[in-house]
């Protein structure tokens, strides 16, 4: 089956015109719609999604930034003008569950738009695979090509402290049956990636290390085979890291939908 015909996404607009509305809008947020990595992020979680027959739609053209760079770079007016447009369009086709791949989308849409009247049921993908894979509809056979590989998690910050999501994403990894090595610093104690608040943004300020560096160096000391995250920031910052250290041939970073994409052949 080619890709082209796999992956025919439906929108809710299309949806609504048909009098239809999906189990769960899938929100791909900027990065997994212009990011070109983290696009392939989101056409693996869109296969899982067509490989279980999980009813889904997305917003398409209509959907736009959440906001949560302006407001962390302090500019409020511009978050709340893009908060109330999303929320007015979400409204408009009666939302009521949303899943998101960015730890950055889901804690602004879970936590920050229901004081704007955005009232949603909004998950993050990992802890939306993970009951999937509790509920035994989701069974990844053996670990795939990752059997037995050594994996390292890095908790993203809004995922992690954030929301007190860390066992989600790793019960997501212990379906690979590979070796999980944890960092010195992980889980509450993590460290940054470096490109939260805005810092993704802008230049980096004077200091001795880039914080993805220091992060990246934690991750190498296991000698591990994967570094998987679950955020397109992370991603981003973790890849570069591997390759400022020159070790992007021995070492590769992976966010969790394409490790459970890969390992069901899909």
């Amino acid at each position: 089956m080619s890709e082209k015909k796999q992956l025919i996404v439906p929108t809710m607009a299309e949806m609504s015109a048909k009098g239809e509305s999906p189990e769960i809008l899938f929100w791909v947020g900027c990065a997994g719609a212009f990011d070109e990595r983290y696009k392939k992020v989101t056409r693996d979680f869109i296969k899982i999604l067509a490989h279980l027959n999980i009813s889904y739609a997305v917003l398409g053209t209509e959907e736009s930034c959440t906001g949560d760079p302006a407001r962390r770079a302090g500019n409020e007016f511009l978050f709340q003008m893009q908060a109330l447009g999303n929320i007015e369009i979400l409204n408009s086709y009666n939302i009521k569950k949303i899943v998101t791949a960015c730890p950055h989308c889901f804690n602004t849409l879970k936590n920050e738009y229901p004081e704007l009247g955005g009232e949603y049921d909004v998950v993050h993908h990992s802890t939306y695979l993970q009951m999937l894979i509790n509920e035994g509809k989701l069974v990844v056979e053996g670990g795939g090509s990752f059997k037995g590989k050594k994996i390292t998690f890095h908790d993203s910050c809004y995922l992690g402290r954030g929301n007190d999501i860390y066992e989600a994403p790793r019960e997501v990894l212990e379906t690979l049956d590979a070796e999980l090595v944890e960092m010195k610093r992980c889980k509450s104690k993590g460290l940054c990636c470096g490109a939260g608040g805005a810092q993704m943004f802008k230049e980096a300020e004077p200091g001795s290390k880039e914080v993805n560096v220091e992060r990246t160096e934690e991750a190498l000391e296991l000698k591990p085979d994967i570094i998987a995250t679950a955020c397109p920031f992370c991603m981003t910052m973790m890849d570069d890291g591997v390759k400022i250290k020159e070790k992007e041939a021995e070492v590769k970073v992976y966010d969790l939908a394409e490790l459970i994409a890969e390992a069901n052949d899909l």
